[in-house]
């Protein structure tokens, strides 16, 4: 009897809660691991490429190290705005936010800059490969850049909603995380194009 009744009791129990994944977290990853897929693909291709040669040398434009710097600093006001939502303090965050969006402008610019710049040194899109991957690999980062700008903006305007807030923190969660990422490509794709130029 005393053996039934516990029976029971397990029975009665509430079953636990299976993990649940954010859809829109899943979605960001499942993007953010395609993007590491396209970017090794393009990065193994270079270096197939070299290796055959018939290589055009050249010089890694300066400016590409001082638009590094601005996207770590962007990364930075990026951290910023989720603390700043964490601790409900709304003016931060829409500031934070705003500074990590005018970065990434500036980032952009520079790009547009360094891009003059290898004109100017006879780099182009067509011709040498070597000019050929700068640019596609510098374009598609500016490509996928030019989404977290998007998704800033989205942010941004959730922020001055008041749709953000500590016990509503996925969308900068999404955002900082999106934007993370695009930082942490660059500085590879920069230091690779250092190395291997």
């Amino acid at each position: 009897m005393k053996e039934e009744t516990e029976e029971i009791k397990w029975l009665e129990e509430e079953p636990e809660e299976t993990l649940s994944v954010n859809p829109r977290k899943f979605i960001l990853w499942l993007f953010i691991v395609s993007i590491l897929m396209l970017f090794a693909s393009f990065t193994s291709a270079y270096l197939v490429r070299r290796a055959e040669g018939n290589w055009l040398e050249f010089t890694v434009p300066a400016i590409f190290g001082y638009s590094t710097v601005v996207l770590i600093v962007s990364s930075i006001t990026m951290h910023w705005a989720y603390l700043a939502a964490k601790k409900d303090n709304f003016n931060a965050l829409r500031i934070a936010i705003s500074i990590t969006f005018a970065l990434g402008m500036l980032f952009l610019y520079m790009q547009f800059q360094g891009w003059a710049e290898l004109v100017q040194n006879n780099v182009y899109f067509v011709g040498n490969p070597a000019g050929s991957f700068i640019y596609v690999f510098t374009g598609m980062h500016a490509f996928h850049l030019i989404s977290g700008l998007i998704v800033l903006v989205f942010a941004l305007r959730a922020a001055f909603k008041l749709r953000i807030h500590a016990k509503s923190l996925e969308q900068v969660q999404v955002a900082s995380t999106y934007w993370h990422f695009l930082d942490v490509l660059w500085i590879y794709l920069y230091f690779f194009l250092l190395y291997f130029h």
